[in-house]
């Protein structure tokens, strides 16, 4: 069995290069195009992603500055208030002391001052005793 080369060879060669042309034009190039556009897309989701996980990370990141910030300036508020408070206490507690102080020397004067009535009184009556206990043991009048 030989193989021989004759006309027809050349119409097969023919009939397969249109048949290759058409599938290509029909078949291969849609194929290819949704292929490549489906390619496109992914990659286009991909980078989406992406950007969004980048978006999301530097917003968390944000967030955590901020919310560091914000810790920060709370805890400062609350040393400011902590020690404005610490000095109202400190100032009232003076005024307190101060003005106890005050009364208590209020207190000291008023008493030496009744003391020392009530050491004049009693000397007034002693004499007056006195008197009245020699008039009774002598049996006369003491003058």
């Amino acid at each position: 069995m030989s193989i021989s080369a004759d006309w027809t060879l050349f119409l097969q060669i023919a009939n397969f290069l249109v048949l290759i042309f058409v599938l290509n034009a029909i078949l291969y190039k849609p194929i290819r195009r949704i292929l490549a556009e489906r390619q496109a897309k992914i990659r286009g989701l991909e980078e989406g992603i992406s950007t969004a996980q980048n978006e999301a990370v530097e917003a968390q990141q944000n967030f955590k500055e901020k919310m560091s910030g914000a810790r920060a300036k709370g805890n400062e508020e609350k040393d400011k208030l902590k020690q404005a408070g610490e000095e109202e206490q400190k100032r009232i507690i003076g005024e307190v002391n101060e003005a106890t102080q005050k009364e208590l020397e209020n207190v000291r004067t008023q008493l030496a001052k009744d003391m020392e009535q009530a050491k004049s009184k009693l000397q007034d009556e002693i004499k007056s005793y006195s008197a009245s206990i020699a008039e009774k043991i002598l049996g006369r009048a003491v003058s």
